[in-house]
């Protein structure tokens, strides 16, 4: 019995640890300046901060606590929290997660590795390049996680056709992976579809009545800047890894073999097409007026309501504990706004700098995004929106700018496991490990930052007065 709770400790430690400090804290003088409902939700912030980095609990568990928390800590009534839990960036993200299903369901995975082929040949550079592209492309409207799950095993069994020896196509598969991986996380700030954090900070500029950004503005901002980057990014990945094969003839045919008997497109899959245009137009055009949030959901009913999917697969498919963390996300920013723990977070940071980020503006983005790669690749990357979100809109400048930046650099998890959804995919197959995400990584988050200031400096401002 001893040795059971023995180990449940040092299993919980983090925990343990995180609980006895926050009661320390709850129970100590506030600082001057700040609410006790906005101290409260700091040190809500700090458990959550502590349990996501640790990986303590299961994350859908921490969102749990997030709700328990805030009405425990008295920082809002029940309903309020409840309210915070279910917003149209909830919608948008539940959506997508089952739209992702209805469409893998049609068996286009299949079909758009036919297309990669075909349009790249059997060179490894142009295989990658094709990868890359099509990652980035397909990322930036689905989800880094559905488009680096489908593209995983082709590229797993394109290796493997090469040669059984894993030494010998060890750096052929890292860089087949990183293409998919950094192409999609390259992606992922393109729309508000590409990441949950897109819509989480769409929703922190609407309800912190700052602006309303349609799905068409957010491309405006952030499509030029991903197209940009990618034949830079990709020029830097085909240099980083030196695979002794040029040229995967044996080994395409093979993979060509496999998944070529596929035939015509039929009426399901030319209908599955259709309705993602037609979700993706609609995204564009109407969602300022409706929502991207209903649109999503208007697009699941038309899958159900044509059979293109059933309930029960998209039930069992979708990981309703990402839609769960990302709604205790989206209420935990919420709280510390609406309790002035961010002002009052943002307020003390900005006196560590006193008048030099007033005298230097470029400082001000470059801070914002360098901090912000960083929290990334400890913690998740919407999570990391939901906590640095609220605090750096106030931080001086143009608060829908700066807005902006923490939302596409926290796509910025290059070097670490934990950065991306895509990273910890492509992890998950051992060939590459933590070293290799740095010793690349590092190269692709200082490449990204550059181009990323560049804009907010010359290319966002223009666009700011524009719309």
């Amino acid at each position: 019995m001893l040795r059971a709770f023995l180990y449940w400790v040092s299993q919980k430690r983090w925990l343990l640890i995180a609980a006895v400090i926050a009661t320390i804290f709850y129970h100590s003088p506030y600082p001057d300046g700040i609410s006790a409902a906005g101290y409260r939700s700091i040190i809500l912030m700090f458990i959550v901060v502590v349990l996501i980095v640790s990986e303590a609990v299961p994350l859908p568990a921490i969102a749990l606590l997030i709700a328990v928390l805030q009405v425990v800590f008295a920082i809002a009534e029940p309903s309020e929290v409840a309210q915070s839990y279910m917003s149209d960036s909830v919608f948008f993200i539940m959506g997508s997660l089952m739209l992702a299903v209805a469409i893998v369901r049609q068996g286009l995975d299949a079909r758009l590795t036919l297309i990669i082929l075909s349009l790249t040949g059997n060179g490894v550079k142009a295989i990658m390049w094709g990868f890359f592209l099509i990652s980035m492309l397909l990322t930036s409207f689905m989800g880094e996680h559905t488009i680096v799950a489908m593209l995983l095993p082709v590229v797993l069994t394109l290796v493997r056709y090469t040669s059984d020896d894993a030494d010998e196509v060890k750096e052929l598969g890292k860089l087949f992976l990183f293409a998919i991986a950094y192409g999609s996380i390259l992606g992922s700030f393109g729309t508000p579809s590409g990441g949950a954090r897109n819509a989480i900070m769409i929703e922190y500029l609407s309800d912190f009545g700052l602006a309303k950004i349609s799905y068409a503005a957010w491309m405006a901002y952030t499509y030029p800047l991903m197209l940009v980057m990618a034949p830079f990014a990709g020029f830097m990945l085909s240099r980083s890894f030196k695979p002794s094969q040029v040229r995967l003839d044996s080994a395409v045919e093979k993979l060509r073999a496999q998944v070529g008997d596929t035939g015509k497109l039929n009426g399901q899959q030319m209908l599955s097409i259709f309705f993602f245009v037609l979700i993706f137009l609609a995204w564009i055009f109407m969602s300022d007026r409706i929502g991207i949030g209903i649109i999503a959901l208007a697009g699941v009913f038309l899958y159900l309501a044509a059979g293109l999917v059933e309930w029960q697969e998209i039930n069992s498919r979708t990981n309703w504990g990402v839609v769960l963390l990302y709604a205790g996300a989206i209420s935990l920013g919420l709280q510390l706004k609406n309790t002035g723990a961010a002002l009052w977070l943002t307020t003390h940071l900005l006196s560590v700098f006193g008048t030099l980020l007033d005298q230097v503006e470029a400082l001000r983005y470059v801070l914002v995004g360098v901090l912000t790669t960083v929290v990334v690749n400890i913690m998740s990357p919407s999570a990391s929106v939901a906590v640095l979100g609220p605090i750096f809109i106030n931080f001086g400048g143009d608060p829908v700018l700066l807005g902006m930046e923490t939302a596409v650099a926290s796509a910025f998890g290059f070097m670490t496991v934990v950065g991306s959804a895509a990273g910890m995919i492509i992890a998950s197959t051992g060939i590459i490990g933590s070293k290799d995400f740095l010793r690349v990584g590092i190269k692709f988050t200082i490449l990204a930052n550059v181009l990323l200031i560049l804009a907010i400096m010359f290319y966002w401002p223009f666009l700011r007065s524009a719309l």
